[in-house]
């Protein structure tokens, strides 16, 4: 997908609220909803503190190209999202937008695997909605290190798998009867196999001994991506990522959010990406 003339949009806070340990559930009204597309990204300026230059780029989860609604997810990992996490509902403030590269779809018919870790789940959900409204089927792998890191979306719609309540198509676009949804904690705490350690990479690892795909989505720690992708290479499987690297400006003017090229040289996660055919990247 190409990008997008990202330009500024005002937005108003509607909800701000936590979601999980650490990470904060944030829904504003901007005209910048008409034109993002699932992957893609957004530069929020955060009021406060006038001596903060730089604007925080955040996925988005949920759109609502019509209402005019994002919903976005973050962690407080600094001063800035500290900041944004007091924001209250009735703040207003601006956002640039869209900026970067977004998912694409398959080239290839077949399933796809989706595989989240952490705080990486916003572009992952975004990109849920996006399969489903064209009826293409997938499955879906959810990590967190532990159990009370753990975001389940805000929906009345939902799977129970290994007892656990997960998200199910909203992740939206109808009832899928086959997808499977995989929760899984480093340390055991939560998930779809009670008490068992996992990493977000095993549980890849058990959906492909039981099922083929045309297609793989992650996003998440760069470790964890880079095992991911070396995972989907082995299977030959195309793998798309959307990595995350300290975009300064946003729109490839500071050139701080470089990424190794597997070729040689380097790409701007916030200009190329941030989402990445797995294979051009020198993990």
């Amino acid at each position: 997908m190409g990008t997008d003339q990202a330009s500024q949009h005002t937005f108003t806070v509607e909800l701000n609220e936590p979601a999980a340990e650490g990470v904060y559930r944030m829904r504003i009204r901007s005209s910048v909803a008409h034109a993002m597309r699932p992957g893609q990204f957004m530069n929020l300026a955060v009021p406060g503190d006038a001596s903060h230059v730089l604007r925080i780029p955040l996925s988005f989860s949920r759109i609502d190209s019509k209402g005019g609604s994002v919903e976005l997810l973050y962690a407080l990992v600094g001063e800035g999202t500290r900041r944004l996490s007091q924001m209250a509902v009735g703040d207003t403030s601006t956002v640039v937008g869209p900026c970067g590269n977004g998912w694409s779809l398959p080239s290839g018919e077949g399933r796809a695997l989706l595989v989240a870790g952490g705080i990486g789940l916003p572009p992952i959900l975004a990109c849920a909605r996006m399969l489903a409204q064209e009826r293409i089927g997938f499955d879906v792998v959810v990590g967190a290190r532990t159990g009370s890191m753990v975001v389940l979306p805000d929906s009345d719609e939902v799977l129970h798998y290994g007892g656990v309540q997960l998200p199910e198509n909203g992740w939206e676009g109808g009832y899928d009867p086959d997808r499977i949804v995989t929760l899984t904690t480093d340390d055991g705490t939560l998930g779809s196999v009670p008490g068992k350690k996992m990493f977000a990479t095993d549980g890849m690892a058990d959906l492909l001994r039981r099922r083929s795909y045309a297609q793989v989505y992650t996003c998440g720690p760069t470790p964890m991506m880079a095992a991911v992708a070396r995972i989907a290479l082995d299977h030959d499987i195309p793998c798309q990522v959307s990595m995350e690297r300290l975009m300064g400006c946003g729109f490839g003017a500071c050139s701080c959010c470089n990424v190794a090229l597997a070729k040689g040289g380097y790409a701007l996660c916030c200009q190329d990406g941030p989402v990445f055919d797995a294979r051009e990247l020198a993990w």
